[in-house]
């Protein structure tokens, strides 16, 4: 290979850490084997376990009631409708071949972070791709809400290969506009809560009933009105979240001299003092603990997917894989 065959190669790489590129995403639909998200998953799958709730997988349409046979269930028994005619009746169900699943993909500027490999951004895309890819397989709806700071778009569920093209195809769209959009949008919490508010109260209004819903992203914003959405959210549909982080916001890196900028403004400070250093883990420990906790309470499977690893590879070991 020529130095500028070599040049070349090594920018594309480097391209490919900073902006997600669709080829790649499309190139995943060949990595979805040994994970899926139904029911009965092995011991070791992240929605195992009794601090997760175990999907429901396809469910049921009611279709009639009818008088008691001998031999129905009596689990299917309606107590009011025996108890006003004097009868037994059953409520009778068809199974739900199809269900429609929605992926949440955050591609605000908090995402636009990446401390060695890639994005934040990048790997929410990947994820994004390899659920959609894994998820049309199994012959399910696949539709998507895909934010930033500024708009949400939404794609209704959908089945087919061409329909997921079109749902990536936004995210990259999405995911270019990030040097764009840093230039632009507000770091602080108060914005970045109203943005994922508005994100969370759209999901409710897309999803309707006995959806799958995927949250894809870093959580920040998160706040008690959050909580709120996700709470009703997660009263008709099964919900995991999907938490995208880098090792280098877990601690700050210790430097004489930092400068910090929001894109608008910056600042420059030494981060080896004592107090900043405890102010900083005081603050992402507590956004970690709010995040976790509504997790835990509304019992949602919580996967976390860091910047370094292989997206394929963690989301096979979550979900049972290996």
């Amino acid at each position: 290979m020529s130095k500028q065959s070599f040049s070349d190669e090594a920018n594309k790489h480097a391209d490919n850490q900073v902006y997600a590129n669709l080829n790649e995403l499309r190139r995943l639909q060949y990595k979805t084997q040994g994970f899926n998200f139904l029911p009965n998953q092995p011991v070791n799958s992240l929605l195992s376990g009794k601090h997760v709730s175990r999907l429901r997988g396809r469910g049921l349409n009611f279709e009639e009631l009818r008088h008691y046979r001998p031999g129905d269930d009596i689990r299917a028994m309606d107590w009011k409708v025996t108890q006003r005619t004097g009868k037994p009746h059953i409520k009778v169900y068809t199974e739900e071949k199809e269900r429609n699943v929605y992926l949440a993909i955050d591609q605000r500027m908090t995402m636009f972070f990446g401390s060695q490999a890639k994005m934040k951004s990048v790997i929410a895309a990947e994820l994004a791709a390899l659920m959609a890819w894994r998820i049309i397989e199994t012959g399910d709806r696949i539709g998507a809400v895909i934010y930033n700071d500024k708009d949400i778009k939404v794609i209704p569920a959908k089945r087919g290969h061409q329909h997921v093209i079109s749902i990536l195809s936004e995210v990259i769209k999405k995911n270019h506009q990030l040097c764009v959009v840093n230039n632009q949008a507000a770091t602080d919490h108060k914005s970045l809560s109203l943005a994922y508010n508005k994100m969370l109260m759209k999901l409710r209004n897309v999803c309707g009933h006995n959806a799958l819903v995927f949250l894809i992203g870093d959580g920040h914003g998160w706040d008690k009105q959050s909580s709120d959405h996700i709470k009703q959210l997660r009263q008709h549909n099964e919900v995991i979240a999907c938490h995208v982080f880098d090792p280098l916001e877990m601690q700050l890196p210790k430097m004489q001299q930092m400068v910090v900028s929001d894109g608008n403004w910056q600042i420059q400070f030494s981060s080896q003092d004592a107090k900043t250093q405890q102010k900083y883990q005081a603050e992402i420990a507590q956004q970690l603990k709010t995040y976790t906790d509504t997790a835990k309470k509304y019992r949602i499977p919580l996967l976390s997917i860091d910047t370094l690893t292989p997206v394929d590879k963690q989301v096979r070991k979550a979900f049972g894989g290996g």
